[in-house]
């Protein structure tokens, strides 16, 4: 066993890791290619039903003064998105339509990135949400603060 086992939830494709520093964790690899390279992120809910995503910070992911490049924040903030408006999405194709961002802080290599939001308002077609990434190995300090507007669409053919 390579340390995950195949969950059939959310998409069917998210694993959780069942050993390791992120056993209990969840993850989706091999689901968006992108993501893979920007990665690996991770998602669990809390004990509370509170839906969070988390990633170790890198060397890949800083930029040239070794703070965490503002690209890769906004990627884990548009994974964690999808993570947060699971169940407002379940069964239904979405994409991002719009998202705003706030840098206020940073990180260094191997710190603990999470992200935290909540759902503002599903509707048919649309679902508003916000979110905040903190450092948590700086005890939560803020790094970005967000809203994004996900549009449900059709599956392509």
């Amino acid at each position: 066993m390579d340390g995950s086992e195949t969950i059939d939830n959310y998409a069917s494709k998210l694993t959780v890791v069942t050993e390791g520093e992120w056993a209990g964790w969840s993850q989706y690899p091999g689901g968006d290619p992108f993501e893979d390279l920007a990665g690996p992120f991770y998602c669990r809910e809390d004990g509370e039903g509170r839906r969070i995503c988390a990633f170790k910070a890198e060397k890949k992911h800083m930029n040239g003064g070794m703070f965490m490049h503002g690209g890769c924040v906004m990627t884990f903030a548009d994974f964690s998105l999808f993570w947060i408006a699971g169940d407002a999405i379940a069964g239904v194709r979405s994409v991002t339509a719009t998202f705003n961002g706030e840098f206020v802080g940073s990180c260094g290599v191997g710190d603990i990135v999470e992200c935290t939001g909540e759902v503002v308002k599903a509707g048919r077609s649309m679902v508003f949400l916000r979110g905040i990434i903190s450092n948590a190995s700086a005890g939560g300090e803020p790094m970005m603060s967000f809203s994004s507007v996900l549009k449900k669409t059709p599956r392509r053919t």
